[in-house]
């Protein structure tokens, strides 16, 4: 029953999204083997909160009984973390030391949550969370990781960049997928990028980055990369799609989530018959709008896609000049101004489409709550469990 026992999953899931529960893992982690610490980066602080979005989305999932999602997300970790060097003994050290720092934290003086049931079910869910892991890491017969040469850098505004990469051999992958890149600036930091174009036979790769304020990876991308540099690339996860005969589209990208947004309406393209696929694509300003030009090109030639430019404010800023101008000719929709979930739901909750958003985790919830709210069925939402 320990799986199936909803408020003991609920107990843990409320717990690993906890900083000191978090702190202590890792804390507990090295302890037990010292071997892990070299496979992290010094400063842990986006580590843990990584980890921890990742523990609580599964939780959350297994509290509501859909373990189909949880473990081909496990599966997908297991395989990327062999980019780090995690040996299948890691993950022995790993649900010891995570059942002791649950163990621990819910025991503490006061009503204490760590219950005969709740230590079932922790250890019948670390079991699954670590077993998945390992089996599908030992399983994978494809690359640890693909390295590649970045060949151009375009700033495309004060915080934001293109990149584009030839690997040096080619990564299969589908579009609206994710995967995590190393820069050569800050060694054994791994940050989150989607794709900007589909799979390329050739090897050639693309990313949209924006500067996270606090964010050494992202900075560095946007500010200091040159060609030439050498990145590294984990495998691909992600299961956001477009069913081509589950109905029409709306997509929601706020900022460089268009990215995976953008791959999947590109491969779209490759197709005579698509649904009809309405695109609002938000910033703060219209200079950050920085790929209207190409969505343009792309609907004046396929029907089926319709774009909705969207900034939160009417007037650029005084820096927008020295940057490229992304004002697509005439014969997209009329840009509106307003916050992005304000916007899409004037036109009601879209409850008859699939819906995919990307973006900020916090634009990603609000949406969400947004359409909802306006009657869109939950199962119809896509957006990936690390953005929301």
């Amino acid at each position: 029953m320990s799986l199936e026992d909803a408020a003991a999953l609920r107990v843990l899931r409320d717990a690993v999204a906890q900083d000191p529960l978090v702190h202590r893992f890792y804390t507990r982690w090295f302890a037990l083997d010292a071997s892990v610490r070299d496979l992290f980066p010094a400063e842990m602080a986006g580590q843990r909160a990584a980890f921890a979005q990742a523990l609580r989305w599964v939780y959350g999932e297994l509290v509501e009984q859909r373990a189909a999602e949880p473990v081909a997300f496990l599966a997908q970790l297991g395989r990327d973390h062999r980019k780090y060097g995690v040996l299948p003994a890691h993950y022995g050290t790993l649900r010891r030391a995570l059942h002791a720092a649950l163990r621990d934290h819910l025991g503490q003086p006061g009503p204490a949550a760590w219950t005969a049931a709740v230590d079932a079910a922790a250890t019948a869910s670390l079991n699954l969370i670590t077993g998945v892991m390992s089996g599908a890491a030992d399983a994978e017969e494809g690359p640890a990781w693909w390295d590649g040469t970045v060949v151009e850098h375009i700033r495309a505004s004060r915080d934001l960049a293109v990149v584009r990469l030839r690997l040096d051999r080619p990564m299969d992958y589908h579009p609206g997928q994710y995967l995590t890149a190393q820069v050569p600036q800050c060694p054994r930091r791994w940050r989150y990028l989607s794709p900007a174009i589909p799979a390329d036979p050739d090897g050639l790769i693309e990313f949209h980055v924006r500067v996270v304020p606090g964010g050494l990876v992202s900075t560095a991308v946007v500010a200091e990369t040159r060609p030439g540099d050498r990145w590294r690339l984990s495998s691909p996860h992600g299961g956001l799609h477009v069913d081509r005969d589950g109905g029409d589209v709306l997509m929601v990208a706020g900022s460089t989530g268009l990215a995976p947004l953008r791959a999947l309406i590109l491969d779209l393209a490759r197709h005579a018959v698509n649904p009809r696929v309405h695109l609002f694509f938000g910033a703060r300003y219209r200079c950050e709008l920085y790929d209207l030009p190409t969505l343009w090109q792309v609907a004046a030639h396929n029907p089926w896609l319709s774009v909705s430019p969207v900034s939160e404010y009417g007037a650029d800023p005084s820096w927008a000049a020295d940057y490229p101008d992304c004002t697509p000719p005439r014969g997209l929709h009329v840009h509106q101004t307003g916050r992005l979930p304000d916007v899409v739901t004037r036109y009601g909750g879209w409850g008859d489409r699939q819906i995919l958003i990307c973006g900020g985790p916090d634009m990603v919830r609000a949406t969400r709550a947004a359409l909802i709210a306006k009657g869109a069925p939950p199962e119809r939402i896509q957006h990936d469990p690390l953005s929301g």
